[in-house]
């Protein structure tokens, strides 16, 4: 299935780049792809999405080729360009698809606007990042120092310590070029809003029927994490990937999106009237 790539703007002027494919009166699935990646992280699920449902992938705002204002690239930023999207696409509800540290930024549109949000898709989400170890080092130790352009061997590391071994060569080569396209002041920004972000005493408030997807190889974020977010999310299903890491979508787009699709038909779908 051919995605057609657009260009969207929305009320407060910001440009997003995204890639649709489906049916445009089917229900609707907005797919945001984690720090630094862009829309082009999720072509591989986008031809496995059956055509009765409208997938939609975007490249967030300062990734891929979608603007990339001076500042605004909090957790809530980026949840706040989500309802204008949906405005700007002619959607009033949809399936959030958000990987990683974009998980965040899904759940933050699902407590402030729940009448937008159909269902949660949650893949490899953290509980929450304040205080983590991990990421704490790596933004202090990488992310500080960064400038523009982007080191090509350092976009690829990153993209390495979130992928497989089983992953295509040219796919890492596309992956690690919109990784380069986001700037430094974007990474920086970006990265200590999520180490600042917590939501965890809020989760309870999230009506959206939630999927969370996880890979029990997953070195970034673990089990607890998991159990903990379905515990918070009322009646969120939590499937685990055996042997899979960080991006189960990248390991198994087949799985991930007939995993994703079932949830829209069986769950969140058809939308409130």
């Amino acid at each position: 299935m051919t995605a057609a790539v657009a260009m969207a703007i929305l009320e407060s002027g910001v440009s997003l780049s995204s890639a649709a494919t489906g049916d445009p009166s089917g229900p609707a699935l907005l797919l945001l792809p984690g720090p630094t990646d862009s829309w082009r992280s999720y072509q591989p699920v986008l031809e496995h999405i059956p055509a009765s449902i409208r997938a939609i992938a975007v490249s967030q705002r300062g990734h891929g080729d979608s603007d990339k204002p001076p500042t605004g690239y909090r957790v809530q930023d980026f949840a706040g360009d989500v309802p204008m999207l949906l405005d700007a696409l002619g959607i009033e509800r949809a399936v959030l698809a958000g990987h990683s540290g974009s998980c965040l930024v899904a759940r933050r549109v699902a407590l402030d606007h729940p009448d937008r949000v159909a269902g949660l898709v949650l893949e490899a989400s953290p509980s929450t990042l304040r205080g983590h170890a991990g990421l704490t080092e790596f933004v202090e130790s990488v992310v500080s120092n960064l400038a523009d352009p982007i080191d090509p061997i350092l976009a690829r590391s990153f993209v390495a310590d979130t992928s497989s071994e089983q992953l295509a060569p040219d796919l890492i080569d596309e992956l690690v070029d919109e990784v380069m396209k986001v700037p430094a002041r974007a990474w920086k920004e970006m990265f200590a809003g999520m180490l600042a972000y917590d939501d965890i005493v809020e989760l309870d408030r999230i009506t959206a029927p939630t999927l969370l997807v996880w890979g029990d190889a997953d070195g970034l974020v673990d089990r607890d994490m998991q159990t903990l977010l379905a515990e918070r999310i009322g009646g969120a299903e939590l499937l685990v990937y055996h042997g899979v890491g960080h991006t189960p979508r990248w390991e198994d787009a087949h799985r991930f999106a007939t995993d994703v699709a079932a949830f829209v038909a069986r769950r969140a779908w058809p939308p409130h009237q």
